[in-house]
């Protein structure tokens, strides 16, 4: 029989006594004993659970002591205080204590001291006071980590995250850095998403990005230049809250949103081949949880956001430049240092000065006005990210030095460099020699700035396949690839040994064979033989 609560087995056993069922049979039936049958037929609620007395503690002939302590530490001043290691070690050397682990002080320690604070009035109880939120008045931001599998490698990225406080609309944005330009692109991007600003505030902690430094215990802060600037272009109004956990509890929406936001879409690990891809998955996310109810709120988070839109702020006509600009000088290695990594750029610029945009994923570098150079962020420090493009000058001049090069063994391990490449490479080699052969593979290294890298692979293949090894061939082929229509665009397989195959070549291969004879050239012949007879005649 369906387990029965106390009452309804009080209300059972009465039942059948009063229709005549013995005590041993309601014993049997119930599975209790005769006290509890008697008990239930006295009284139709279940007696108290009678309370024990709370067991000692070997501690108690000494909390008496330690509850003084802790009154008089409240008027001792901050750095003089005891901690529970002062303590237990009083209570051993002082009142002879013995046989009770520092675990129990320290429990009793944590249990009490927040007690007497407020017995004496010096700390109220911490209590939550639960808030109401108006459309478009108010929003939230931070930062979070998580971990991705970037191109096969774990790499950890900053999660920002800006949350409106009354529909509870989140915008996510990933980035490489947690510096001060992913913090304003993560805001330009999310009043982007939103179609405005909020209209009283927004939630901040102390993050070294906005506040340069905290003013003594009011709510004071000095803020960067750059935060300054980027606020009064959108009209922007910061609150700052309280340093510490005290600080969280403020701004509680946007700290449980990353952590949902993490656990929903970051689980498993997502792999992805660059942050880009990424974040174009969070912006599917983002979307798709609009149709998702927070708690027992009878509207959706899209429905309540439709409410609060038309509210917001309009944003500016004119855009605010998120990035930061360097001028590094260009190193012997043909290298720039922003912040603590490096970045190759073309030779030519070996020595000079040159100007770097940095955003939190990507940076680009620039000769006066002209780009010359662009690099996706390394996330760690001291790093290097090298491009072979930017080496080719200089690795015809010193071909020797290109097997062991390192921005040789980045294009590899980012697909640049394929295994068809290294096959004609091969065969160049064994038949110019290694310093011609290696110049060849650089000339059709330079083939790639100006043809697409899937002709100048399907070139190479072809001229493999052909034996024709100079850089000369490689180019024909693969313009007339480009040339082709798209139907006949080769494929090439980049594990094999450079073999190319063409879709025409499958029809006509597939085509039944031509049994028309050949044409006759009979009359072509004799005229040969009349221009041979009338030239001897007149010899």
């Amino acid at each position: 029989m369906p387990r029965q609560s106390k009452v309804e087995l009080y209300a059972a056993i009465p039942r059948d006594a009063r229709a005549g069922v013995t005590g041993r049979a309601l014993q049997a039936k119930y599975g209790v004993g005769w006290r509890t049958v008697q008990a239930a037929t006295e009284s139709v609620w279940p007696a108290t659970r009678k309370q024990y007395p709370k067991r000692a503690s070997k501690l108690d002939p000494f909390k008496s002591f330690i509850d003084e302590v802790l009154q008089d530490d409240l008027r001792a001043p901050r750095k003089q205080r005891h901690t529970v290691k002062r303590l237990y070690a009083r209570l051993i050397d002082e009142h002879g204590m013995d046989e009770i682990s520092y675990q129990t002080v320290r429990d009793y320690v944590a249990e009490r001291k927040p007690q007497i604070k407020t017995e004496v009035g010096r700390g109220p109880a911490e209590v939550f006071i639960r808030q109401t939120h108006r459309p478009g008045e108010e929003a939230e931001v931070d930062f979070g980590d998580v971990t991705i599998r970037l191109r096969g490698e774990l790499v950890v990225v900053c999660l920002f995250a800006l949350r409106m406080s009354f529909s509870g609309k989140a915008v996510h944005r990933c980035f490489l850095s947690a510096g001060q330009e992913a913090f304003f692109e993560g805001h330009a991007h999310a009043f982007s998403v939103l179609g405005g600003v909020p209209t009283i505030n927004v939630r901040y902690d102390n993050l070294r990005a906005a506040v340069s430094r905290v003013l003594g215990f009011a709510r004071l802060r000095e803020e960067s230049d750059r935060w300054t600037a980027f606020r009064s272009h959108y009209d922007l109004e910061a609150f700052y809250c309280q340093p510490g956990i005290g600080g969280a509890h403020e701004k509680g929406g946007v700290e449980g949103q990353i952590g949902w936001f993490r656990r929903n879409h970051f689980v498993p690990i997502p792999e992805v081949e660059s942050i880009d891809e990424l974040n174009e998955m969070i912006d599917a996310w983002d979307l798709s949880d609009e149709q998702r109810r927070i708690g027992a709120r009878p509207r959706t988070i899209g429905e309540l956001f439709a409410v609060e839109k038309p509210l917001l702020k309009p944003l500016p006509e004119e855009t605010f430049e998120t990035g930061r600009w360097f001028t590094p000088r260009v190193d012997k290695f043909s290298q720039i240092t922003v912040r603590t990594n490096r970045y190759s750029v073309p030779v030519r610029l070996i020595g000079r000065q040159v100007r770097v945009l940095l955003h939190a994923n990507h940076l680009i570098v620039f000769d006066g006005r002209t780009e010359v150079a662009r690099h996706e962020r390394l996330p760690a420090k001291a790093g290097t990210r090298l491009d072979l493009d930017h080496y080719l000058e200089g690795l015809l001049r010193k071909p020797g030095a290109l097997p062991g090069a390192t921005a040789l063994e980045q294009a590899r391990s980012a697909g640049k460099f394929t295994p068809v490449h290294d096959s004609w490479w091969s065969a160049a080699r064994r038949a110019h020699g290694e310093r011609d052969g290696t110049r060849a593979l650089i000339e059709v290294l330079l083939l790639h700035r100006h043809l697409p890298h899937e002709h100048v692979v399907a070139g190479l293949a072809a001229a493999l396949q052909a034996g024709a090894l100079t850089a000369d061939a490689v180019a024909l082929e693969a313009r007339k690839i480009g040339e082709s229509s798209p139907a006949e665009t080769p494929v090439v397989d980049l594990d094999g040994p450079g073999t190319v195959s063409s879709l025409t070549q499958r029809r006509l291969a597939s085509l039944p064979p031509d049994r028309r004879p050949l044409p006759s050239v009979t009359a072509y012949d004799q005229l040969l033989r009349r221009t041979s007879t009338t030239k001897g005649s007149s010899a």
